[in-house]
């Protein structure tokens, strides 16, 4: 079975330091032998979620734009790893539009909309790495940048493995001279890729033994 990591960067600097955090955990993960794959959203154009409910019957979004190319990657892989900058105490307009578009992986009872279940409950777990990055040095100054991300991955059916939050980097390359924050990056992107194999040796074991 092929394990595919999909990275999404939500920084509209392509080579700032998301994206450099980013590229720091996929290393670790093609270290392990596992398929991965990068996107930067700023070269998708997409507009917010209209709150339209045309994909509750299909669970697919109707909206004819970018994000048509994107959610078959999402579909294909078996975890995501979402960064972003804060920006207002939050994460930026475009990973915010990003996952407000998978709303289409909620499917909610047509009678009753306190009954709901996320997409990926009924084809299967998937996992998930948050990266957050701040330019200021206190916790309080990232506000939800990290936590609204993976909250929103939770209610997606997600279960998130970490949630890395760097602070004080603003300069393209700043994180590139901080060791302890890399190697926190480093260990984060390592639980991700041994949680993923370990699911692959369990199902491997259970599909042995239902042979026997």
């Amino acid at each position: 079975m092929t394990i595919k990591i999909l990275a999404v960067s939500g920084s509209p600097r392509k080579k700032g330091n998301t994206s450099l955090l980013i590229d720091e955990a996929l290393k670790i993960v093609a270290e392990e032998g596992v398929e991965t794959e990068k996107i930067e959203l700023s070269d998708y154009d997409y507009c917010d979620c209209t709150g339209c409910e045309g994909c509750q019957e299909s669970f697919k979004c109707v909206i004819p734009d970018d994000m048509q190319l994107l959610y078959p990657k999402i579909l294909e892989s078996d975890a995501l790893i979402l960064g972003s900058p804060t920006y207002f105490y939050n994460m930026t307009a475009k990973m915010k539009a990003f996952i407000d578009r998978l709303y289409c992986y909620e499917i909610f009872d047509s009678q009753q909309r306190n009954v709901w279940i996320p997409l990926n409950e009924c084809i299967g777990l998937k996992y998930a790495l948050v990266i957050a990055v701040c330019e200021q040095q206190r916790d309080e100054d990232m506000g939800v940048t990290g936590d609204m991300m993976a909250k929103s991955l939770e209610s997606l059916g997600y279960r998130v493995i970490e949630s890395v939050k760097i602070l004080n980097s603003f300069k393209k390359g700043d994180v590139l001279g901080y060791q302890n924050e890399l190697m926190k990056t480093r260990e984060a992107a390592k639980k991700l890729v041994k949680t993923l194999l370990l699911k692959e040796r369990i199902l491997k074991r259970l599909n042995l033994e239902q042979e026997l």
